[in-house]
């Protein structure tokens, strides 16, 4: 079955000319992986693709980090790149499935009507041999009309009002190492641990060389972990990032009652008072 949020490079490639068609590089790299998106980018990328900055199309006024960015300030931006709700979108990154996801999930909850994820990403379009382009890009401004569906997030009181009623399946898309304490946090001066009652679902599980799992493989995975399809879900991870890639693993297997912690491990390893778990 073909998963409706993503693109194949094939049927990409025989698209690219499409007036309509507006393509994203959404690459971003954590600290340790040593990478630089936007120098990556200017060697080469799709042709006709866009950089989206994940840290400056966020929130500058939250000292967390790449938090959601307002529907106004927003739309301004996307306009400014030529984008408007109306437009095909294709949104890829540089390891395959990794923070494409989170600008997948942005612009959806924004009111884009059409927005789809490059199946294995910049590794499959190279692995097929298809051209790399080192050109800008530069359309007309447009508008983008938002319409944020501001009840597909969650703040953190939210989140502990869902530990205290057992009412929503957690799911942390961080390392096992990061949920059980094992490993300390990367970012300085949080807590380690996890959410009471959460699941620990990795999101590099629900992958296979920077392709996500086929629908049955990723309801096998929820099933090995005692996730219950018949509860609401709330995705997280470290800052937010990863926790989209649960969302798309929710919505290819048709699960749509599901929101994200945007401050996710950020804001709740920071905050006194909350409960933590380990093991």
């Amino acid at each position: 079955m073909t998963n409706p949020h993503l693109i194949s490079v094939e049927e990409l490639a025989q698209s690219i000319d499409n007036p309509s068609l507006r393509i994203l590089d959404a690459s971003w790299y954590l600290p340790a992986q040593n990478r630089d998106a936007k120098a990556e980018y200017n060697k080469g990328h799709i042709k006709g693709a866009q950089f989206f900055d994940i840290d400056a199309m966020s929130d500058e006024t939250s000292p967390l980090p790449h938090m959601l960015m307002g529907a106004k300030d927003f739309a301004k931006a996307l306009g400014q790149m030529g984008i408007s709700e109306q437009n095909e979108i294709i949104v890829y990154d540089g390891m395959g499935l990794f923070s494409a996801a989170r600008v997948w999930w942005n612009l959806r909850i924004m009111g884009a009507n059409s927005v789809r994820i490059l199946d294995g990403g910049l590794p499959a379009w190279k692995a097929a041999n298809l051209p790399l382009d080192k050109n800008g890009v530069e359309l007309p401004i447009t508008t983008f009309n938002p319409s944020l569906n501001a009840g597909a997030i969650v703040d953190h009181d939210q989140v502990l009002n869902a530990i205290t009623h057992g009412s929503h399946e957690i799911l942390d898309a961080r390392s096992h190492d990061r949920f059980t304490a094992k490993v300390k946090e990367p970012r300085e001066g949080l807590k380690s641990g996890h959410m009471p009652g959460a699941k620990s679902l990795p999101f590099d599980s629900l992958l296979k060389d920077g392709h996500l799992l086929p629908v049955e493989q990723l309801r096998e995975k929820l099933q090995a972990i005692g996730f219950d399809f018949a509860k609401p879900a709330l995705t997280t991870c470290g800052s937010g990032v990863t926790a989209a890639v649960l969302a798309l693993a929710l919505e290819t297997i048709g699960k749509t009652d599901y929101q994200l912690y945007d401050g996710s491990w950020s804001e709740w390893g920071a905050l006194e008072g909350v409960p933590i778990a380990e093991g």
